[in-house]
């Protein structure tokens, strides 16, 4: 049914980070650029979410440069993710195997950064399972670019040379962006997802990966 399923990775196919993680790495992050006591709402304003205004707006309240500031806050969460996967606190979820039994090109598009994608993926021997996969570069540009917006999930489907596709994502921001490149979605419920309410509408919502096998189709096995 499908060419390609393309995942979002955080929440999907290794837990989520703790907010406490990113907020500290944030934190980290002013003090690195010289802001030795920042405000806890700035702190937790860049720690997720941010966007390109808020934090030129945030930068301009304590005199930083925004594409300076944000190479080292996006360094720093890296670091702090680093970190948590090798001591074994942000782990890949039990299914992870199914991948291997999907009958269709497999990517990757997270809105992560680019180093803590493929950190994780290699970390957690997962990288050889995928033929793409993208994250941010270390941009203020790459905020634009984060999911809703579709530009990652193009430019993985032009690698996978997918004419249909799947995107799978834990994140109304997921089946936005798959919407908006004009793919199918389907919503994992993972445990953090459980009870949360949609307010917009996947093209399939599933409990876990094994699901996809059905969706998708087995991969043939040859001798």
């Amino acid at each position: 049914m499908y060419d390609a399923v393309v995942f979002d990775n955080d929440g999907v196919l290794v837990g989520r980070t703790p907010f406490d993680t990113l907020r500290e790495a944030a934190w980290d992050a002013f003090e690195r650029a010289g802001v030795a006591d920042p405000d806890l709402a700035h702190v937790e304003d860049v720690a997720v979410g941010v966007d390109a205004g808020t934090l030129a707006s945030i930068c301009e309240r304590y005199g930083m440069d925004p594409t300076e500031f944000w190479r080292v806050r996006d360094a720093t969460a890296s670091e702090a993710q680093v970190a948590d996967a090798r001591s074994g606190r942000k782990t890949p979820y039990d299914d992870v195997d199914v991948l291997d039994r999907i009958d269709a090109s497999l990517g990757v598009v997270s809105s992560n950064q680019q180093a803590t994608v493929d950190f994780l993926l290699d970390h957690f021997g997962l990288a050889g399972r995928f033929e793409t996969a993208y994250g941010r570069e270390p941009s203020v540009a790459s905020l634009s670019r984060k999911k809703p917006s579709p530009y990652y999930i193009e430019r993985a489907l032009e690698d996978l040379d997918a004419e249909t596709a799947l995107f799978v994502g834990d994140n109304e921001s997921d089946v936005r962006a798959a919407d908006n490149a004009g793919i199918d979605s389907a919503f994992i419920r993972r445990p953090h997802r459980r009870e949360f309410e949609l307010s917009c509408h996947p093209t399939y919502e599933i409990d876990d990966l094994h699901d996809l096998v059905s969706i998708c189709g087995r991969r043939q096995r040859f001798k």
